[in-house]
């Protein structure tokens, strides 16, 4: 999904956690305002329980097809992979299209 690229290049300057790890801990303590997981995870059961956390806590939270873009489009350095990114904050200048990206996993649920 395009959208959730852009929303986090977007919010270059928001505060985010990278790594399964870290990410489980955000979703678990229920601080993180987005959870993005990478769909070419392998074992996917490496992230299986995080969408299981979210529904409990209420984070929404999004796929993308690739680590090493969802890596990129964080800001991390090159050829470095990102399983999954938790955002952490949402900025000013992100928000529209963080907003837009909620919409639309909600209406993928619906």
């Amino acid at each position: 999904m395009n959208q959730i690229y852009d929303m986090l290049q977007a919010n270059s300057n928001g505060r985010i956690k990278k790594g399964s790890n870290e990410v489980t801990k955000t979703a678990e303590r229920g601080t993180a305002q987005f959870i993005i997981l990478a769909e070419d995870v392998n074992p996917p059961e490496l992230l299986a329980h995080i969408p299981l956390i979210c529904a409990e806590k209420g984070i929404p939270f999004g796929y993308v097809a690739d680590q090493e873009h969802l890596a990129q489009a964080a800001g991390l350095p090159a050829g470095v992979k990102a399983a999954s990114i938790a955002v952490m904050e949402i900025t000013k200048g992100a928000q529209e299209d963080f907003n837009n990206v909620v919409k639309a996993i909600e209406g993928l649920k619906a």
